[in-house]
């Protein structure tokens, strides 16, 4: 795998991953380097013992050969008969340019030419090689007073196995170790990311509306600045959003009576209608419009404002939804064969702020899908306790980068603009009540052309 692709799977497994991998990965690297000096220490300092013990070994069996050769004058053959290699050991001893073995596996030829050189040379040497495809350490002592080469050759094949042991049981060790790294990351992590994730719940608590969740108080030094600095963000963007609620609730309010009198008055106006001039009775209808945009918008910023005060628990009641959907139709002027009913439900909620919100989407399918077709109740195939309303209209759809806009606040643009008898606030409306009931509201396309809103609301269980 190239460096990318590793740093990308590194990537991909998230915090707690990455820290599991770097206390695994290091724990590996460290028993890895130590292994690895331990086995080469040990290996330098075992051969180099085995070949102190043998070349001593070589020099006694050299000394008592040479001892023989002196008395028993040249029978070669009787003399090697009568020496006592160490165990295992093979004596190859050259002498009048004639070779001589104690073993038929060992002679001239397994003796590396190098060491042969070095001892004809009239020095003694040492040389490891391998001899039938084991390991042996090779060694030749010139024996001037009698004239003869002395060359012994001894297995290591124990101390080969002494190592391969060492070698694996450093191995195991480095995998028990990186093991044991993995679960202290899996240890570290839990306690590491527990501060994370408490800060995540509540932030999605809060995120939910539940804006008196704090971070409770800890001892950990290095998590008070921390937990200190949250609620405090928290305490602050509070009061900022209940100052808001309260301005607009206020505003909202103060307007109340001039717009009770200004409509009262062009109530009176329009009793007069007709004798009016053309050119007033257009600027009478202009006003009326405005007006009644006006009351729109003053009665939907108090229900917003009521929104984030909370939903009222004593308005809460079971609300069958295909009564109120039907209701809401013909409150509205609308023909109540629009509804079509494949699932009765009923859920738990303020019936007067859901017919507002139904009303709201059936609104907003007149002002910008030039007219409501349908509206279906249904059951939500994916989840059993839920169920679905779909608002149809046949206008000209919304654009996927915009399904998400047109929920905002006086959200503007080519599909969510503001007509003159838009506010702006009725699609903002409608997701604060319908996630103040437990639910979710969004925009698709319709599949016989147009936009489509669908609203999903916890059932009733029976």
């Amino acid at each position: 795998m190239s460096a990318t692709g590793m740093s990308r799977v590194v990537r991909a497994r998230g915090l707690r991953g990455r820290v599991v991998l770097a206390f695994g990965v290091g724990a590996l690297l460290v028993s890895a380097i130590f292994a690895v000096l331990t086995y080469g220490l040990t290996q330098s300092y075992l051969l180099t013992q085995r070949e102190q013990a043998v070349v001593r070994q070589v020099y006694i069996d050299a000394n008592f050969l040479r001892g023989r050769l002196e008395t028993a004058g040249a029978d070669m053959p009787t003399v090697l008969t009568a020496s006592t290699p160490s165990a295992d050991a093979t004596i190859v001893v050259s002498r009048g340019g004639r070779w001589y073995s104690s073993s038929l596996e060992a002679g001239r030829e397994s003796l590396p030419f190098a060491l042969r050189a070095e001892v004809e040379s009239g020095r003694p040497a040492s040389m490891r090689t391998r001899l039938g495809g084991e390991p042996v350490l090779v060694v030749g002592v010139p024996l001037r007073a009698v004239g003869a080469y002395f060359y012994e050759v001894v297995p290591l094949t124990e101390l080969q196995e002494t190592l391969r042991i060492l070698g694996t049981v450093l191995l195991g060790g480095a995998l028990v170790a990186a093991a044991a790294g993995g679960g202290l990351g899996v240890w570290a992590s839990r306690s590491v990311l527990r501060p994370l994730n408490e800060v995540a719940s509540t932030a999605a608590q809060i995120a939910g509306g539940q804006l008196d969740t704090r971070l409770a108080a800890t001892r950990d030094p290095d998590l008070a600045t921390i937990v200190g600095s949250f609620n405090s963000m928290v305490d602050t963007l509070q009061q900022r959003i209940q100052r808001d609620a309260r301005l607009a609730a206020d505003v909202s309010h103060e307007l109340r009576s001039p717009l009770t009198t200004l409509v009262a008055s062009v109530e009176v106006l329009n009793t007069r209608r007709d004798e009016l001039p053309q050119r007033s009775r257009q600027a009478l209808d202009l006003v009326t419009g405005e007006l009644e945009r006006f009351r729109n918008l003053l009665d939907n910023l108090l229900e917003l404002a009521r929104m984030d005060a909370g939903l009222d628990p004593r308005a809460i009641e079971p609300v069958p939804l295909a009564d109120l959907l039907g209701h809401t139709l013909r409150r509205s002027g609308r023909s109540p064969d629009l509804l079509v009913v494949e699932s009765d439900a009923k859920v738990n909620g303020d019936k007067l702020m859901l017919e507002r919100m139904f009303g709201n989407l059936f609104d907003n399918a007149e002002i910008h899908g030039h007219r409501l077709v349908r509206v279906r109740l249904l059951a939500d195939t994916e989840a059993d306790d839920r169920v679905l309303v779909l608002v149809d209209d046949d206008g000209p759809g919304v654009r996927r980068e915009d399904r998400e806009r047109i929920f905002e606040r006086f959200a503007t643009g080519r599909t969510a603009r503001r007509s003159s008898s838009g506010t702006g606030l009725g699609l903002a409306l409608a997701r604060e009540t319908v996630a103040a009931h437990g639910g979710a509201v969004w925009c698709t396309d319709r599949p016989e052309g147009g936009a489509r809103f669908a609203v999903s609301l916890p059932r009733v269980q029976p």
